[in-house]
């Protein structure tokens, strides 16, 4: 079994766990609030922003054995770029002011995945934050293109409210056949281990991230 296959055989329970927030039911079902997709939207701004940073840090440390990989993270960066800004929009579009959520601060359940992705670039090893990268993007692509098609349906906002979700939905595929690609180059079992370990801390976290959108 390639290491790709591995990562989504082994992160499978957790991944399934993540599914059972509530608030992801409640946009495929069209049955969201505006105030629960602004909350979303909000603490999706609060770790985006965060993600180009984190793609920085991971390209300092990587060690040079592993330039192949720091050229696909200049990649990824050029990607990034700025997309907490599309949120900012999406946010303005549904009527509210995106300079308050830019100035707010993020549910305690965001902080500490944010506060996890870091601490495992800079304690622990780099190539551990491939873990958050295989949950943030998998997630976006099963499920953002749904979603946003049952919260429009359900609120009736323009299309401009929903930049972030829809550029994160199928139009993303290339992105995981680019991230199997590099996963697949990681022969190292302990390497290969650090990830799924991260991939899994992630799916829990981020799954943390959706319950506090509807628990507050």
């Amino acid at each position: 079994m390639n290491f790709f296959d591995r990562l989504k055989v082994e992160t499978d329970a957790a991944r399934q766990q993540l599914y059972t927030a509530p608030l992801i039911h409640k946009a495929l079902t069209q049955d969201i609030t505006l105030d629960e997709y602004i909350g979303f939207l909000t603490q999706a701004y609060h770790h985006v922003k965060h993600t180009t940073p984190m793609l920085m840090a991971v390209g300092a440390r990587l060690p040079e054995e592993k330039e192949w990989l720091r050229n696909a993270v200049a990649e990824y960066i050029e990607e990034e770029l700025g997309h907490q800004e599309w949120i900012l929009n999406d946010i303005a579009a549904c009527g509210l002011d995106k300079e308050a959520v830019r100035h707010s601060q993020p549910a305690p359940e965001t902080e500490l995945m944010v506060a996890f992705g870091y601490d495992t670039i800079n304690r622990i090893n780099p190539l551990g934050f491939f873990g958050m990268v295989h949950v943030l993007e998998g997630t976006s692509i099963a499920t953002a293109d749904s979603a946003a098609d049952g919260v429009q349906k359900a609120l009736g906002l323009p299309n401009t409210a929903f930049s972030y979700l829809r550029s994160h939905g199928s139009l993303d595929q290339e992105h995981v056949k680019f991230f199997e690609g590099l996963m697949n180059k990681i022969e190292d079992k302990k390497e290969q281990d650090l990830i799924i370990h991260c991939a899994k801390m992630v799916y829990r976290l981020y799954g943390d991230v959706f319950r506090s959108v509807t628990n507050h």
